[in-house]
Order: structure tokens, then sequence, then C-alpha cells
């Protein structure tokens, strides 16, 4: 490893990432005079690489036992607001290797609940699909998402099987949607009874709440979604592009 492209704890800190990926959970790394002779740092530069691994969560310190590998939260990669495209959770997982599970707990058509039918500028005895579906990252739960489509513009959407694959992408087979864009808004919130037993985790522990809007080319709103996940396990990350560069 050469330490001189850029700044020096930065490229160790690429070089331990990438050694530690490597690595069983749990590892403990060698002490620090040894990765500084290695590295031919200094233990200032050394600590700097390992702050930002412990940061990002590849690794974690124990007072008096030293660092160890660990596994970051599974991360959830909201860039359907501004870039490249459209993709919905499963696709993003799936394409990272992660095995993903769907548990459908709920699906209807109902009267549109007045804050969806804002979103989706229905009128409120207008009807919409309601989706409900418990997602799994490597058989851990992970989330419940919730979804609503207009019923009278995607009806199939009452009656497909959504336990496997993608809702954005039977939206795009089917009716060949335009998902151009998103409106994303994060919030807080806290684990219901019911949510808490699919989640496995106690009533009334902290959530990340994202709620999705869904447009085409034309601001028209598509689908309005919200995600209720394990922030023990999950992380949201925003790519946002400039002037559409």
């Amino acid at each position: 490893m050469s330490p001189d492209a850029g700044p020096k704890y930065l490229a160790v800190r690429e070089h331990l990432r990438r050694r530690v990926a490597d690595l069983p959970e749990h590892t403990l790394l060698p002490p620090e005079p040894v990765l500084c002779e290695e590295y031919g740092v200094s233990r200032i530069t050394l600590r700097r690489a390992v702050d930002g691994l412990v940061a990002d969560g590849h690794l974690v310190r124990e007072q008096g036992r030293g660092t160890y590998v660990t596994r970051p939260g599974i991360r959830h990669e909201y860039r359907e607001s501004f870039v490249h495209r459209i993709a919905g959770f499963h696709s993003v997982m799936t394409e990272q290797g992660a095995q993903v599970g769907t548990t459908v707990l709920g699906q209807q058509v109902l009267a549109a609940p007045p804050a969806v039918a804002t979103e989706l500028r229905l009128e409120p005895a207008e009807q919409v699909v309601e989706l409900v579906r418990l997602r799994s990252v490597d058989g851990l739960p992970n989330h419940v998402v919730r979804s609503f489509l207009p019923a009278e513009d995607y009806p199939k959407a009452a009656t497909e099987d959504f336990g496997h694959g993608s809702l954005y992408e039977f939206l795009r087979r089917e009716y060949e949607a335009d998902l151009a864009r998103a409106r994303i808004v994060v919030d807080v919130g806290t684990a219901g009874a019911e949510e808490a037993e699919v989640l496995q985790v106690v009533a009334g522990s902290p959530l990340l709440v994202v709620r999705t809007t869904v447009l085409d080319g034309f601001g028209n709103p598509l689908v309005h979604s919200f995600s209720r996940l394990r922030p023990d396990v999950s992380q949201v990350e925003f790519e946002v592009s400039v002037n559409g560069r």
C-alpha cells in the first residue's frame, strides 16, 4: 500500500476497510504499534484512519481489549429523489448481495385516508390500494412499509403477489409507469405493539420513519409510501446532484 496519494490517513483507512471486509466479525486487529510500522505512519495518522472506520461501523473499540471487526448496519440507499433511477428497496439490497425477504401483512382496496389523498392529489372518497409489507435482510426483520396507489390507475396491484420482487418494477412492467423522481421526508417515530412484534423490538422503541412520494416526469404523484425502520440495522443515505449534474 502506498499512502502517498492524498492524505495518508485516507489511504490507510481505505486499505484497512478492504482488509477488515475480508475478516470474520469480532476479529481483533493487531496492536497500534504493529499497524503503524506496517503502514509507515504515525500513531496520530493511524488513529484518524481507524476513527473513520469506527464511525462507519466497520470497527468497534473496547476499552482494555482492543479494536475488533464488526459489520455496519444495513444501508437503505434512498437515491431515488435526485439521481440515477428510482430503485426500490428490493432492487437496491439485492444488488448489494443481500438476501431480501418480504411478507405481505395486508393488501386491500379502501377509501384514501386524508393524508394519503393529499399526497396523491385524490378526493377523500377515491379508492386506493393499500399494500403493507414486512421486509427483512439476511433473515433479520428490517422495516414495515405501507404503500398506497390509486386503485383506478393500478387495479392489478390489488391482487398481485408482492411476496417477491419490487413494487416499482411491477409498475414499470405492468403499466409502463414513469417513475421519474421522489419527494422524501425522514422523521422519528415509536413502535406500536403489533409493529414491535413483527420487527422484534420492544414496544415504544424508536423507529426511523421515511415517507416517500414517487412522481412522474410531469410532477404527478404515482405512489405514496411510508417505511418504519429499525434504526439499529438501518441507515438512510441520500445522494444529491447539483443543477441536474
